[in-house]
């Protein structure tokens, strides 16, 4: 698609990509010059490395191995409540980690709500931190992630081989010889590949249950380097550690993603005969009925734990909280803002020069998000303006630079294959009529993006609304947003101030989230 025959041009997004390319590749840069691989690793970073990857391992494999039999369940019922059930599943994605945390704490923690029962059965109350702690609140969040991939595999094999199966009367091993194991020794590699990938980056899951040295994560320790010792050159040299391992496993998770597909079919509505007997019905019941109670059940504690403890809030602790949310509603609010203005001229380069060099820069430029740690990135942002300005002077628009950056892959797949609809539809029409420029964004091209970017900027304000990343970095004992002021109140064991403030925490970023969304859809609507 030329730029010729199109009303847009894309040397604006092309000009926006390479800036944010520049950016990214710049802080990398920084951090590789200050890193100095003559000092080495010590035996403690050698056991987070080896730590972050067990862990990694373990949460990815226990996240796959019980999404199958979820996720076959789903698949081959049909029940009330199924389409909330997966739509359910997509809610941890924009879920403050920090609140799923708190929810996982009250209901599996040494005090929570299953230590209660096992101490009134004669039992020991169960220990939530370290690895444990760790892998649990990694497949929580997971957990969902898989069985919608692996789900999405079980309705792409075509409905004509389960009738056909049906016909023939093959039995439940035959089938799961015939059909679902070839199907699922194709998605499930893509799919561990993927959650692994996730595992390795996850900084505020190790900061609260990680539990000590024995469980430190890489980026865990660039924390410590960096907030503890003050020395940038071990966490630059972590960093760029990390770089490497999260670039590594991004691009296996790639490659195991491409997959040969299953085969074509008349596009009829899956239909499943197997499965009908009475174990195969109570296993599959099982089997979705815990990992809803699993996905519900600290969202429930948060809210019923919350609830009392905003009643209870002391006026120094409601003073806390109303001011650090008021820092989150700000970062947030800026960094959709941010997103939004990098993300339209880029997808518009994007969709304009899908095959050229032009086209595939800008859309590499906008996944380095996907393969760069917020914290490798915030590393290198404190060392390039540490010897300028105070870092620390800068943490709420560093912050919300970062996740408008981080937010940007998520909104590129949200958007391009919409614009590339409206170019093709619309194009050759808006050249004859004269529409071109900033005249065809603002009468065709935006009013029909709207419910896309209802979408994006949702999810952009939710992630970085629930956000404890670079702020843990940058903060000083002023300046707090809401999830670190949360963590805080945790650290001092103010159980009722921090379940109130997640529980605000909850309400704003699933708010912001339904308002943008639900207001680009209504407004598209009318």
């Amino acid at each position: 698609m030329a730029d010729r025959a199109q009303p847009l041009r894309s040397r604006w997004g092309l000009g926006v990509a390479a800036g944010v390319a520049a950016l990214m590749i710049g802080v990398l840069f920084a951090v590789a010059l200050r890193a100095d691989p003559g000092a080495g690793l010590g035996p403690a970073d050698w056991s987070a490395i080896r730590f972050t990857v067990w862990q990694a391992i373990l949460s990815a494999s226990c996240s796959v191995l019980l999404a199958i039999p979820v996720a076959r369940g789903i698949a081959r019922r049909r029940f009330w409540g199924r389409r909330v059930l997966i739509a359910l599943m997509g809610a941890p994605f924009i879920l403050p980690v920090i609140v799923a945390i708190l929810g996982i704490l009250v209901v599996f923690g040494r005090s929570g709500w299953i230590s209660d029962l096992l101490v009134l059965m004669g039992q020991e109350p169960l220990r939530i931190y370290g690895l444990q702690g760790v892998v649990l609140a990694h497949v929580f969040f997971n957990l969902p992630l898989a069985t919608r991939l692996i789900l999405q595999g079980w309705q792409e094999i075509p409905a004509e081989r389960f009738r056909l199966a049906a016909q023939l009367n093959v039995d439940g091993p035959s089938m799961w010889r015939l059909l679902e194991w070839p199907m699922l020794r194709q998605v499930v590699p893509g799919a561990f590949a993927v959650i692994f990938a996730i595992c390795l980056s996850s900084f505020a899951v190790a900061l609260t249950l990680g539990g000590g040295p024995r469980a430190t994560t890489i980026e865990l320790a660039i924390y410590e380097a960096f907030r503890l010792e003050f020395d940038l050159g071990r966490a630059a040299l972590l960093s760029g550690l990390q770089l490497v391992l999260t670039g590594l496993a991004a691009f296996v998770a790639l490659r195991m993603a491409i997959g040969e597909g299953f085969g074509s079919g008349l596009d009829r509505p899956l239909r499943r005969w197997d499965g009908q007997a009475a174990v195969a019905r109570g296993l599959d019941v099982v089997w979705i009925t815990a990992a809803g109670l699993f996905l519900v059940l600290p969202l429930a504690a948060i809210v019923l734990s919350g609830i009392p403890g905003l009643l209870s809030l002391s006026a120094r602790s409601a003073d806390l909280l109303v001011r650090a949310a008021g820092n989150s509603l700000v970062i947030s609010a800026t960094s959709t803002l941010l997103m939004l203005v990098l993300v339209v001229p880029m997808t518009v380069a994007i969709a304009l020069r899908p095959l050229n060099g032009g086209g595939v820069l800008a859309e590499l430029a906008g996944l380095l998000g996907l393969a760069v740690s917020p914290l490798v990135i915030g590393t290198g942002l404190f060392i390039v303006l540490f010897p300028f300005v105070d870092p620390f002077a800068l943490a709420l628009p560093v912050t919300a630079l970062v996740n408008a950056l981080m937010a940007l892959p998520f909104a590129l797949r949200i958007l391009v294959p919409r614009v590339r609809d409206i170019l093709a539809r619309y194009g050759r029409l808006a050249l004859s009529l004269d529409l071109q420029g900033w005249t065809f964004m603002r009468v065709v091209l935006l009013p029909r993006l709207r419910p896309q970017l209802g979408f994006a900027a949702g999810l952009a304000a939710a992630l970085s609304m629930g956000d404890l990343g670079v702020i843990a970095l940058f903060s000083d004992s002023e300046t707090a947003t809401l999830p670190l002021q949360v963590y805080r109140l945790m650290g001092a064991y103010r159980t009722d101030a921090a379940a109130a403030g997640a529980l605000l925490l909850l309400c704003l970023s699933v708010g912001m989230f339904y308002v943008l969304d639900r207001g680009g859809r209504r407004h598209a609507e009318t």
